[in-house]
């Protein structure tokens, strides 16, 4: 099964979901914004199996640290994704591509459910 999982190494929830896919000893790639930003093809893919509003990451201080302004102009995804390209760490994550569909955030029981 190939899974890709993309997010921030330094990220707690990230973190949790590498460590729950080691303990089950289920092979992935990772993916770092850091080093390698998502595109918008890739924001597009995602779109199609999952909505821009869940994307994005509005608890999360890159979110906060945005202007009202910005904040106000999210409103589709076009706009979501002009956003999410230029702050890639306000993309929900992990975000785990796998045969059975995008997984968000880490939830042990959804995970067990979708990648077991």
């Amino acid at each position: 099964m190939a899974l890709h999982v993309y997010g921030i190494k330094n990220c707690n929830t990230v973190k949790k979901a590498l460590d729950w896919l080691a303990e089950k000893q289920l092979a992935y790639t990772f993916h770092d914004y850091k080093k390698e930003p998502a595109t918008v093809e890739k924001l597009k893919a995602w779109e199609k199996e999952i909505s821009w509003e869940s994307l994005v990451n509005k608890k999360g201080t890159t979110w906060k640290k945005l202007s009202s302004d910005v904040q106000a102009s999210v409103t589709d995804a076009p706009s979501a994704n002009a956003v999410l390209l230029e702050n890639n760490s306000m993309i929900k994550r992990p975000l785990i591509e796998s045969p059975n569909g995008i997984l968000l955030g880490f939830d042990e029981q959804e995970y067990a459910n979708k990648l077991l």
